[in-house]
């Protein structure tokens, strides 16, 4: 007699971005692992370049914007938005204060 084989697909574990803690955390220690990297010598200065450019013009918007998409401020759809200048300003209450 063969054994039944149930296969389920468990969902991928998300970071609730509407902890304050939280976002601080996935906001601060990248940042804190490129100025590591660079202090140690691991990376070279254009790669520290690099890293720094893709942390503040992708990485920090699409946190923010999802940040706000888990409060329900924001459409997940429309996290992308946040490339736009001026984007930030316009919640920053929303996504440093509460």
């Amino acid at each position: 007699m063969q054994p039944h084989i149930v296969v389920t697909h468990a969902k991928k574990p998300e970071i609730n971005m509407k902890n304050i803690a939280v976002y601080y955390f996935v906001v601060i220690v990248p940042l804190a692992l490129i100025f590591l990297l660079k202090l140690t010598n691991t990376i070279s200065s254009p790669w520290f370049v690099y890293s720094l450019c893709f942390y503040m013009l992708i990485y920090r918007r699409y946190i923010d914007g999802k940040r706000l998409a888990d409060k329900g401020l924001i459409a997940k759809k429309e996290i992308w938005r946040m490339i736009v200048p001026g984007q930030r300003f316009r919640f920053f209450k929303d996504l440093y204060l509460r």
